[in-house]
């Protein structure tokens, strides 16, 4: 497209950004619509959050996603904040109306629609491994809890964030939650428990894509549905090992889609087109692993 002074720029905060994907679909879906609109990643350290937020009204931004490791501390700079992602305490997507900076999550329901559309899975009574407890894994807990599971186990390196994740899920949402540290006797306990484990840290994300997973997927019984929030590689360690076990397996890149989808309706207005984006993506992921 051509950059002119009537180009409406949106972007993505983080650190790190280099590896999203985000504005290849976004600039995709803009393209679709001829909406003259750019998508622009910028890598923000977490000093530079508030003034990074205030530069969205200043330079007349229509809007920006929000990602590691933002997500939770972006709410305290917003004029308003949607009652879900209030809920949740964490925002991934942020609209500029007029001046007034309205934060949004679409992580959960993006989460949960491929979760269903992708993997067939209902998530109401079944039992829950989430392993992590940043702003990610707070998206899917609570959009599991409000859609009824049974039981929640969270689990994380620090597992006072893990105990804080479940005892605020818990009191929320009336859901049964426990936190708790990665031993692996207490993970193997919850997986034999369980029908669905979910990654929600950046471990095993491009380009540190050959980290140990947080568990050794030998935990996993073959019986689990093993969805990993990382969608670069589209086929993560652990995702490879629980494949290995006979567990069905199920990516990032379609919560990826789905809420990015929706942070495109938020700004413009307009259906996203869910399919072209999809495909982008994978044309993408393809040539990075044929390289």
């Amino acid at each position: 497209m051509v950059i002119t002074g009537k180009t409406r720029v949106y972007g993505l905060f983080g650190d790190p950004v280099g590896h999203s994907l985000s504005p290849l679909m976004q600039n995709t879906a803009f393209a679709f619509y001829d909406f003259p609109c750019c998508y622009v990643p910028f890598q923000v350290k977490r000093e530079d959050l508030s003034v990074a937020v205030a530069s969205i009204r200043a330079l007349g931004m229509g809007g920006v996603n929000i990602t590691i490791p933002h997500k939770e501390k972006v709410l305290a700079h917003l004029d308003q904040v949607d009652k879900e992602a209030e809920l949740i305490g964490a925002v991934n997507t942020v609209v500029n109306r007029d001046g007034l900076l309205v934060g949004y999550n679409t992580d959960g329901a993006g989460f949960i629609r491929s979760l269903q559309e992708e993997a067939g899975f209902d998530p109401e009574g079944k039992k829950v491994v989430l392993l992590g407890a940043g702003g990610a894994a707070r998206a899917v807990a609570f959009a599991l809890a409000l859609r009824g599971i049974g039981f929640l186990w969270i689990f994380n390196r620090t597992p006072a964030r893990a105990q804080l994740l479940a005892q605020d899920v818990a009191e929320k949402t009336g859901c049964q939650t426990i936190g708790a540290g990665l031993e692996a006797e207490l993970v193997r306990n919850a997986l034999e428990q369980a029908q669905l484990l979910v990654h929600a840290s950046p471990v095993g994300m491009y380009p540190h894509h050959d980290e140990e997973p947080l568990i050794d997927p030998l935990l996993l019984p073959p019986e689990v549905l093993v969805c990993d929030l990382v969608y670069n590689p589209p086929r993560t360690r652990l995702l490879s090992g629980a494949a290995e076990r006979g567990c069905r397996v199920l990516s990032g890149l379609g919560m990826l889609v789905y809420q990015g989808a929706l942070a495109f309706e938020l700004w413009t207005g307009k259906k996203a087109p869910v399919s072209l984006m999809r495909s982008v993506l994978e044309e993408q992921l393809s040539r990075q692993a044929s390289r």
